[in-house]
């Protein structure tokens, strides 16, 4: 039964029948996902410390492997535009090759086409992330990729962890925390945002954790959840940023969180929860208000990346149109700066249409790896122009996105 028959009432009690109703995508990457400690991590070492629900119908705003943007065109990019920094590329293919391709190892350090600004060092006297925090667990675990299981708050976790396929000892990684969506599970996730090919190319390490299996909503971003539920989940996080710490050279003044509808609703709650660990989020059909615990400020004023489907993105009882204007609101009011993406097609897969070879969510990739926490209050390194291979729905600042025209697969709600 498709979830979207169901959505006609807001009330609590119906909103959990209509969880309660839909089954989950655990299959849904077909076998091809992570298995427990299927490979060993790389040799980089960093310092010492270290179920699922509702629409059938999958990844609500999720990433697909092969984005279309409906139309047959690539109307949708940027034709021209200056970049914010010397260092800002003015493209997004990650490859820095005119054909898109990938190079080959060598054994030499890997070649990152695009240089966002977390490939430099910060300019000194910036503002840093205070120390990260220590393990609830005791020691931490040498993580590695595939699913890696911790103790948090006394409660068993998991994380699916991504690194690079041809990881270098001496390299330094940005971290990005992806929650998944409602019906997803982290290894949806990393199936359909093609994360492995975007760690590859833009050399990150990803952790995707699993919802613990005790909520409706998956993560605690509802009114229901207890502030005690909400600190338990913020911990997980401290848990999973202290122990990558501790299996490899992590860039602290490079980390995110990424959501996807209700792991975006939950990004909006860890940004306020942690925000002086982040140096930016994304929230893909997230927001704040209604259903939706409210926006609570942060200690950082980070960049937020803002992305939702227009006046259709509605799923179970939520108008992510209005969950987002309302966090935006919040966000602006509070010196946050803002990249806005509107794509009009409801509460589906962003069609960002990236050519053959390049990871399919590059956009969000490169915004995460171009925004360093060092950057100045209110600041968006694509102040003076973001690049040119953005879609041209995208812009910067609240209200400034011109919403996309142009067919769209159907919705996944």
């Amino acid at each position: 039964m498709r979830c979207a028959k169901m959505l006609r009432t807001t009330t609590f009690a119906g909103l959990a029948t209509v969880a309660l109703g839909c089954g989950d995508d655990q299959a849904a990457a077909g076998g091809q996902g992570a298995t427990e400690g299927s490979s060993t991590a790389g040799a980089v070492t960093g310092n010492d410390d270290t179920p699922d629900d509702a629409p059938d119908d999958t990844p609500d705003d999720a990433p697909d492997d092969a984005p279309d943007d409906g139309t047959g065109s690539s109307d949708d990019s940027r034709s021209s535009t200056d970049t914010a920094s010397e260092a800002t590329a003015t493209s997004l293919d990650p490859t820095g090759s005119e054909d898109g391709g990938s190079s080959e190892s060598t054994g030499d350090p890997p070649v990152i086409g695009f240089q966002g600004l977390c490939y430099q060092s910060a300019p000194d006297g910036a503002e840093a992330p205070p120390p990260l925090p220590a393990y609830t667990g005791g020691e931490c675990p040498q993580l590695v990729p595939g699913f890696n299981d911790l103790v948090s708050m006394g409660n068993d976790r998991s994380v699916l962890v991504v690194q690079p396929s041809d990881l270098k000892d001496d390299e330094v990684l940005p971290v990005a925390v992806l929650w998944h969506w409602l019906g997803g599970s982290a290894n949806s996730f990393l199936e359909q945002g093609d994360v492995q090919a975007a760690v590859d190319e833009f050399r990150f390490i990803a952790l995707i954790p699993e919802e613990k299996g005790d909520l409706l909503f998956r993560w605690p971003f509802s009114v229901l959840d207890s502030d005690a539920r909400a600190e338990e989940e913020f911990v997980f996080f401290d848990d999973m940023l202290a122990c990558a710490a501790a299996s490899w050279t992590i860039e602290p003044n490079c980390v995110t969180s990424v959501g996807v509808s209700a792991g975006a609703l939950w990004t909006a709650q860890l940004a306020s929860g942690r925000g002086e660990y982040l140096a930016s989020a994304v929230s893909l059909s997230g927001g704040t208000g209604g259903l939706v615990k409210p926006w609570m400020g942060s200690t950082h004023k980070m960049p937020f990346f803002v992305l939702w489907g227009g006046p259709i993105d509605i799923c179970v009882a939520i108008n992510f149109e209005d969950t987002s204007h309302e966090m935006e609101d919040d966000l602006d009011a509070d010196g946050h700066a803002i990249v806005e993406c509107i794509h009009n097609c409801g509460h589906g897969v962003p069609p960002f249409g990236q050519p053959e070879g390049v990871p399919a969510f590059t956009p969000m990739w490169t915004f995460f790896l171009d925004h360093p926490y060092w950057l100045e209050d209110g600041e968006t390194s694509w102040q003076a122009g973001i690049p040119e291979d953005l879609p041209m729905w995208c812009d910067v600042g609240p209200g400034s996105a011109t919403p996309r025209v142009g067919e769209c697969d159907p919705s996944q709600c």
